[in-house]
């Protein structure tokens, strides 16, 4: 029912109509009023208690009455009632609504500034519902807007979070709720909360909200503070919200809300700020109209965290622009560019807030015509400002930049009716200013603009020729003498400073460019220029011509005394000094003088170094004054640095000396060596001479007993010469003494002797080193670390049975002699012990093979071998089996009569003889044994054998059976196939070996070992698995809400293995990223749960055996689309997006150095899409099946791992990836450092053709490394 249009006092402007309801159910009474108190009342009585809640959102007010059991009347006090009945199932039509009851008119203006201060943070929305005239019926959408009320009515939360409240048991928490209240701009104001703590176990959760969502708790500072407390007697929490300094934009519905498990309980209150009179708006309007929420139902609101977080607003330098009187006075084309200038991000915020100025706009009443926004005026003209009254009779002030005007000449006042006039002559720049005109209360304000005529250039600049140092003027003249004038040098401009070195000059209308001690970087375009032209004009600066007085003059100076060049030049420049072209710098030794046109350089104490070629050149010159200086010193010979006693040498013979003597001199003196009237010119020879800038060498290769002798150095040059004489003596070692004999030899000792050698090396004998080793040996070993002074010794603890040899070192001071030649081997000896555990291992019926092990005790001239001995039963004789003895623990003795016994013994040779004879306990018969065959099957293969496709198959079976059994194999029945299987067979196993296991391997294989007419059988069962295949079908059963019910079939290829079980992914529509679902799951159907709503899903299927999940996976064909319950979504349509790119590596790889034995890894990262095949490879060789290699790849990070690596693993390495689109490569280079020896590589197992290969390059790299 519409409500009635005259009614413009109520403060109703939507109301609820009488609802019926079922018994025990909750139901919901809204009203919507314009902002003030409201009382929900109940038969005339105030309304609450535990059964009722109400809710404030802006103008919306909601009361909740749950478990209704009988007819209630609710009604809003002073203005509407609504009903709310609850009845049984036989409940009756509900009475027709009940008419408003308009209160008293109130003041309509009074009305319209209460809903213009109104938050700004209400929603046109609301502006539109609070304008409407009518109410719809309950029963045309009563279902919607019970749907609606119930999720929103706790204060417009979340969706998801109302309907989780909505199931929670509601329960009155409050005891005392916070009410609404009003605060001047600039107060403080706090809202309380209580709640009972006797039935709560800790302590509840309370929120703090503003608006719909703004949470108060993150906005804590300077304005807003938050406090709780706990009275321990009372047992209350009592919960504080202290707004401090209010601003204007405060304004609002805020909201408090107590949460306790299962409880929770709300309550809405308001907050009215009233503006203080006459205080402008100090908030900034475009800091203020920033977004709070991009693209949601409350953008364009009030920033409130920004405005309680803003501190003092600093003025803004210049004047300040009125942002909206722009906007009102612009074409709505323009809003945009303007907002954009001004900073203003919120256009909808903006254009609500210029409507609602729009009609608060108001007709003047004092003026009826202003001034206009601006005047202009050239300079010394007259204007006119004109302004039409209201009211004649209304007095005007007149009023420029603030200050009142007064009548004068300048300034004449004029009435013409309800006209005034402002007449201001001769205007001046002075009077370019803001005028305002007052009429009480009232302003009008405008601004006036005074432009000056222009300046002319009435003399030009002319071009200017000078020289360096000259003083140059440029003039010109202009039209006014008080002309401002900018002079420009190429475009720059030039200022009058204190350390400038353009003067500027003004005298009337000339003005003058002055510079002084003019040079050539002032050569350049000179202009000036005023406000109504400009001229130009070019000054070149050129340098005289320059002539040389007085050159330079070469010199030859004595090392250590001064050198003084000096040269004249016409003009007074400074210049440079050079030497072999490097510039020389002044010093406490080098010191240079300018006095006018003369130029000096002193040197003092004049060095070796300070020789060259000197030169002159003056600044700004081209001209280059060169001269010689040369540096001499007469040659000296310091010996004595040498620090030799009595100039004497002594040097080994065979050894190399070299001899060298420093020498000074400049020039380099020449050095000549001499021995007797000998010169020693030869430079290729044993003995030979060098000569050097700073020292003579003398070099004697190998010397020799004959070297020894006076020699003679003369050192020359043009300043003298001097001459010194060196001794050199050569010295060498003795001769090896002669062979020693060993005169006497024991158990472990000898006695031997020997003579002294028969040159001594020019020195005494000081004792002799006695070395001996063994005859097979090249390894000699030191007998004594203290000299021996005699000529005999004797040797102590030799090991009997081994071959010795002794020699003899002489020794005098400068050092050991070769050795003497090795005496003549002895030998001590000693027979091994009898052989051990003789036993028989197999007879024939012409043979018998014997067995045994070693003599526990082998003397030490070693085992050469056995001798096998047998006799008859009842014979005496002993034959011997091997003519030749033998050095294996085995031997067959044929050629026996069959039936016969025989006694076998055996004896061990060495060099002392043979041992005592092993002889067997009993008599042995020959005559073959038969042992029935048998197959001991290993435990491991008495069950399935199990293997995967690719893997080595290697079958080990033992068996036993005299004579030697014959072994056969079968698959299902069939001979088995060698070209595909290997079959080895020995006395004692066979060997069954597949290389790469194929499924058609798998099956059972018979074993069959058989001696003469026995034989025994064995059954192996083999199976060779692989990865399944993808299921067969994957189908979409069903949709519903967050679900999809999926439904396959098993594969067709199980990989001859048991499915057990399958993985089952997702992915997004949009992004087609695969996320695992469901892993090891045994069942052909799943639910999935938990999908987002909105999106549309693809799914597919992994089978899985116990070799793991298939290659390949089963797609849905269609896709799911998780839609929203009870909205209907058209979907848009987009064309899908080529994900599919070739292979790009976006981080290559980086040469490496590793370390030998360290293990080193190669990174890079690639992208393609389908995902790309990786491999690497070493030097273009892919890397397979190599146990030192490890290749890893994660999020398209590869990986290679090089465990342990040698020299031999440095090498070039490719890492290529390759799909379906292209194919991508990147390499890099491996240096492993530390070395490695040949013997080491050859242990390792590394071919030789390798090792040599590898040894040249290490060898060719160590030499460029040289």
């Amino acid at each position: 029912m519409p409500e009635p249009t005259t009614g413009t006092g109520s403060t109703l402007t939507e109301k609820q109509k009488t609802v019926q309801v079922a018994g025990g159910s909750r139901t919901e009474i809204t009203t919507q009023t314009v902002k003030t108190q409201i009382k929900w009342q109940k038969d005339g009585k105030e309304v609450k208690n535990e059964k009722t809640v109400t809710q404030t959102e802006h103008t919306k007010r909601t009361v909740i009455v749950d478990n209704n059991v009988t007819q209630e009347e609710f009604s809003v006090s002073g203005s509407t009632k609504a009903e709310g009945k609850a009845a049984g199932q036989n409940a009756v039509p509900a009475p027709p609504a009940v008419e408003e009851k308009n209160k008293p008119k109130e003041d309509g203006p009074k009305k319209a500034k209460d809903m213009e201060e109104s938050d700004v943070t209400s929603s046109s929305e609301d502006e539109d519902d609070s304008s409407s005239g009518s109410t719809p019926p309950p029963d045309e959408n009563a279902q919607s807007k019970e749907r609606k009320d119930s999720v929103w009515s706790l204060g417009e939360g979340q969706p998801e979070e109302a309907e989780k409240r909505d199931n929670s048991q509601r329960s009155t928490l409050f005891i005392e709720k916070p009410s609404s209240g009003s605060v001047s701009v600039g107060g403080d104001i706090k809202f309380i909360a209580k709640v009972e703590a006797k039935d709560l176990l800790r302590k509840p959760v309370v929120k703090w909200l503003k608006g719909k969502w703004m949470d108060l708790a993150s906005k804590a500072g300077k304005h807003l503070q938050l406090k709780d407390t706990f009275d321990r007697i009372n047992k209350i929490y009592t919960f504080e919200m202290q707004i401090i300094k209010a601003k204007e934009n405060y304004s609002g519905n805020y909201r408090c809300e107590v949460t306790y498990k299962d409880k929770f309980d709300s309550c809405s209150f308001d907050l009215e700020v009233i503006a203080a009179p006459d205080v402008s708006q100090t908030i900034d309007i475009r800091s203020a109209f920033k977004r709070s929420g991009e693209g949601q139902d409350d953008a364009g609101e009030l920033d409130f965290s920004g405005l309680l977080k803003r501190r003092e607003i600093k003025p803004e330098e210049g004047p300040e622009i009125d942002v909206w009187e722009i906007l009102k006075s612009a074409s709505p084309n323009e809003y945009e560019k303007i907002a954009f200038q001004y900073g203003i991000t919120d256009l909808r915020g903006m254009l609500k807030r210029l409507k609602r100025m729009r009609r608060e706009e108001k007709k003047s009443e004092a003026f009826s015509k202003k001034l206009d926004p601006a005047y202009q005026i050239d300079k010394g003209g007259r204007v006119r400002f004109v302004v039409e009254v209201a009211d004649p009779t209304v007095e005007l002030k007149w009023y420029k930049n603030g200050q009142e005007i007064r009548p004068s000449t300048k300034y004449i006042f004029e009435h013409k009716g309800n006209q005034r006039i402002l007449f201001v002559n001769n205007c001046t720049l002075a009077d370019d200013a803001a005028y305002q005109v007052c009429a009480g209360d009232e302003k009008c304000s405008t601004e006036l603009f005074v432009r000056e005529p222009p300046i002319l250039v009435t003399k030009e600049l002319e071009n200017v020729n000078s020289y360096c140092g000259d003083r140059v003027e440029l003039e010109c003249e202009v039209s006014d003498e008080d002309a401002n004038v900018k002079w420009f040098k190429n475009g720059v401009e030039l200022t009058n400073e204190a350390r400038s070195r353009y003067r500027l000059k003004v005298d009337g209308k000339k003005h003058t460019l002055i510079i002084d001690e003019a040079n050539r970087g002032d050569s350049a375009t000179y202009s000036v220029m005023t406000t109504g032209g400009q001229s130009a004009a070019q000054l070149q600066v050129d340098l005289r011509p320059l002539k040389i007085l007085q050159p330079l003059t070469d010199s030859t100076v004595n090392l250590g005394k001064e050198i003084n060049l000096k040269c004249e030049i016409s003009e007074n420049v400074p210049g440079r000094w050079y030497r072999n072209g490097q510039l020389i710098q002044g010093s406490d030794r080098v010191k240079i003088f300018h006095k006018g046109r003369i130029h000096r350089l002193v040197i003092e104490s004049a060095l070796v170094e300070d020789e060259g070629d000197y030169s002159f050149v003056p600044d700004l010159y081209l001209t280059n004054i060169p001269a010689n200086v040369h540096v001499i010193d007469p040659p000296k010979i310091h010996f004595d640095a040498l620090s030799y006693p009595d100039n004497t040498v002594t040097v080994v013979a065979g050894t190399k000396l070299r001899l060298e003597v420093p020498v000074t001199g400049e020039p380099a003196p020449k050095i000549i060596w001499s021995r007797g009237d000998k010169w020693i010119t030869e430079l290729s020879g044993r003995i030979r001479a060098e000569s050097y800038p700073d020292h003579g060498l003398l070099v004697i290769d190998s010397a020799e007993r004959e070297d020894s002798g006076t020699y003679r150095i003369m050192v020359k040059n043009e300043a003298g010469e001097a001459v010194a004489h060196i001794k050199i003596k050569v010295v060498d070692i003795p001769d090896p003494p002669p062979a020693p004999d060993v005169t006497e030899v024991g158990e472990d000792w000898c006695t031997m002797k020997w003579d002294p050698p028969i040159y001594d090396g020019g020195c005494p004998i000081l004792g002799y080193f006695i070395e001996r080793k063994k005859k097979q040996s090249s390894r000699w070993m030191r007998l004594n670390f203290d000299l021996c002074k005699e000529t005999t010794f004797e040797p102590k603890k030799m090991i009997e049975g081994v071959a010795y040899e002794v020699r003899v070192f002489a020794v005098n001071s400068i050092g050991t002699s070769k050795p003497s030649p090795p005496s003549k081997a002895f030998v001590p000896l000693a027979v091994t012990s009898a052989p051990t555990m003789l036993t028989v291992d197999g007879v024939t019926d012409n043979s018998v093979t014997m067995k045994w092990r070693p003599p526990d005790h082998i003397g030490a001239a070693g085992l050469d071998g056995y001798v096998i001995e047998y006799c008859f039963e009842g014979a005496e004789e002993w034959l011997v089996a091997n003519p030749e003895p033998t050095d294996k623990t085995r031997f067959t003795i044929t050629g026996l009569p069959t039936g016969s016994k025989i006694f076998v013994r055996v004896k061990a040779l060495n060099a002392a003889g043979p041992s005592d004879p092993r002889l067997h306990p009993q008599p042995i018969l020959v005559k073959e044994v038969i042992v029935p065959p048998k197959i001991r099957l290993p435990r491991h293969l008495k069950q399935t054998y199990i293997r995967k496709v690719g893997e080595a198959v290697n079958l080990v079976i033992p068996f036993q059976g005299k004579p030697r059994p014959k072994v056969s194999w079968k698959k299902n029945g069939s001979h088995v196939d060698k070209t595909q299987i290997s079959i080895r067979n020995s006395e004692c196993d066979t060997i069954l070996f597949i290389r790469k296991a194929e499924r058609s391997h798998s099956g059972k294989y018979d074993l069959k070992v058989k001696v003469e007419n026995l034989q025994d059988k064995a059954s192996i069962f083999i199976q060779i698995v692989d990865r399944p295949g993808p299921p067969k079908e994957v189908l979409i059963e069903e949709v519903w809400g967050e679900n999809v019910a999926l439904e396959w079939k098993p594969p067709l290829d199980n990989g001859n293995a048991a499915i057990t079980g399958y993985t089952i992914q997702k992915a997004d529509k949009k992004t087609m990223e695969w996320f695992t679902v469901l892993e090891h799951y045994h069942r052909t159907s799943a639910t999935i749960s938990e999908l987002v709503i909105g999106n549309e899903y693809y799914f597919r299927i992994f089978s899985e055996n116990m070799c793991g999940l298939s290659e390949a996976a089963t797609r849905t064909v269609n896709s799911a689309l998780i839609e929203k319950e009870g909205k209907a979504y058209k979907r848009p349509d987009y064309d899908d997006f080529d994900f599919t790119e070739p292979p790009l590596f976006t981080h290559p790889l980086v040469n490496t150095i590793a370390i030998a034995g360290y293990n080193a890894t190669l990174n890079c990262s690639v992208r393609g899409n389908p995902k790309p095949k990786i491999t690497w490879m070493k030097n273009k060789v892919v890397i397979m099946n190599d146990p030192r290699y490890r290749m890893f790849s994660n999020q398209s990070v590869c990986t290679l791992e090089i465990r342990k690596p040698s020299p031999y693993d440095g090498a070039t390495y490719t890492c290529k990836a390759v799909n379906e689109l292209g194919e991508a490569e990147v390499d890099c280079k491996l240096e492993v450092k530390g070395g490695i020896t040949f013997f080491r590589l050859l242990m390792q197992g590394v071919p030789l053709s390798v090792i040599d290969s590898y040894m040249r390059e290490l060898k060719a790299s160590k030499q460029e490394s040289a």
